[in-house]
C-alpha cells in the first residue's frame, strides 16, 4: 500500500510539473504572437525568463523563506533539546544531512521544511507545535518534514513557486504592454487572426488562475506522499495520525507568510474543521482524508 501510494503521487507530480511547463510555453507563444508576430520567439523568451527565476529562487530559498516567516535559527541542542534531538534522529533515519533548525514564535501549531536540496535544507516549528505535541507526535511531524527533504519536495515547491512567479511576470508584462498601445494592430483587423488573438488574450487572462490551481494541486499531492514516507521512517503510523488529529481544530497562524503557506504541514490560515465545500483552491488536502489514508496503511 505504502509503495503504491508513493509511486502514484510521484506520477501525479510529473503530470503537474509538465502542465506547469506547458502553461509557461503557451503563455510565451501567446505573447509572441500578439506582440511580435512569432509564437516561437515568445516561447523561447518565456522559458529563458522562467529559468532565470528558478535559478535565483533555488539559490536563495532557505534564508528568504525563513525571513518571510519570522523564524529564528537555533544552533545547538542547548537552545531546545527536544526539537534538536528529534530533528537529528529523523535526519539520521532518513539518511539526509542534519538540516538547519528554526523556531517560529507563533502559538498555532505548525511546521515546514525548505531549501534547495538535502545538503542545504532547513526545518521550522512553531512554539505552538512544540507545546502541543508529545515526543511521539513530534517525531511524526519531523519525519514528515524530513520526507519532504529526502524526496526533494523542498526543491520542487521552490521551482513551482518560481514558475508561478514567472507566469505572473509574463502576464503583467502583457497587460501593461497592451494597455500602453503594444501589439500588432494591423493583424487585429485581419478577420483571419481574430480567433487566434482572442484565444491568446483569454489564455493570458486565465494563466495566473491555472498556475495557482497547479501549484495547489502539487502541494496537496506531496502532502500525501510525505505522510506515507513519514510512517516509513518512524514505523509508527499512530504518532503521525495523533499529530494530524491535534492539528484539526487550531487557530490560524499570525506570523506565516501567505506565499509560503503550501510549505506547512497544515494550512496555516484555515481552521481545519471549518473548510469550504470546494477543495480546488486548498493548498493542503483535508486532514480527515490524510488521517483516513494513514489508518489504511
Amino acid at each position: 500500500m505504502l509503495y503504491q501510494q508513493i509511486a502514484q503521487n510521484k506520477r501525479r507530480t510529473i503530470y503537474v510539473m509538465a502542465g506547469f511547463t506547458l502553461l509557461v510555453a503557451l503563455i510565451g507563444a501567446a505573447l509572441g504572437y500578439l506582440f511580435a508576430g512569432t509564437a516561437t520567439g515568445g516561447v523561447i523568451i518565456a522559458l529563458i525568463i522562467t529559468l532565470i527565476y528558478i535559478s535565483v529562487m533555488v539559490g536563495q530559498s532557505t534564508d528568504v523563506v525563513m525571513n518571510m516567516n519570522h523564524a529564528t535559527e537555533i544552533h545547538s541542542a542547548d537552545e531546545n533539546p527536544e526539537l534538536w534531538h528529534v530533528v537529528e534522529d529523523m535526519a539520521m533515519v532518513a539518511q539526509v544531512p542534519m538540516p538547519r533548525v528554526f523556531i517560529i514564535d507563533d502559538p498555532s501549531p505548525n511546521a515546514f521544511a525548505t531549501g534547495n536540496n538535502p545538503q542545504h535544507a532547513a526545518v521550522a516549528a512553531t512554539k505552538g507545535l512544540l507545546a502541543m505535541m508529545n515526543r511521539e507526535e513530534l517525531e511524526g511531524v519531523m519525519a514528515h518534514e524530513m520526507s519532504h527533504v529526502k524526496n526533494y519536495d523542498i526543491r520542487l515547491q521552490t521551482i513551482a513557486l518560481a514558475l508561478a512567479a514567472a507566469i505572473s511576470l509574463l502576464v503583467n508584462f502583457a497587460s501593461n504592454f497592451w494597455w500602453f498601445g503594444g501589439g500588432d494592430r494591423d493583424r487585429e483587423r485581419d478577420g483571419g487572426g481574430v480567433i487566434a488573438i482572442l484565444g491568446s488574450v483569454l489564455l493570458i487572462i486565465l494563466a495566473p488562475l491555472a498556475a495557482s490551481i497547479a501549484q495547489m494541486a502539487l502541494s496537496r499531492n506531496r502532502e500525501y506522499l510525505a505522510d506515507a514516507s513519514a510512517v516509513e521512517l518512524t514505523r509508527n503510523p499512530q504518532g503521525m495520525i495523533s499529530a494530524l488529529r491535534k492539528l484539526e481544530d487550531v487557530q490560524p497562524m499570525k506570523a506565516a507568510d501567505p506565499n509560503s503557506s503550501a510549505l506547512y504541514i497544515s494550512d496555516p490560515f484555515k481552521n481545519q474543521k471549518h473548510r469550504s465545500f470546494s477543495h480546488l483552491f486548498d493548498t493542503h488536502p483535508p486532514l480527515e482524508d490524510r488521517i483516513a489514508r494513514l489508518e489504511k496503511m
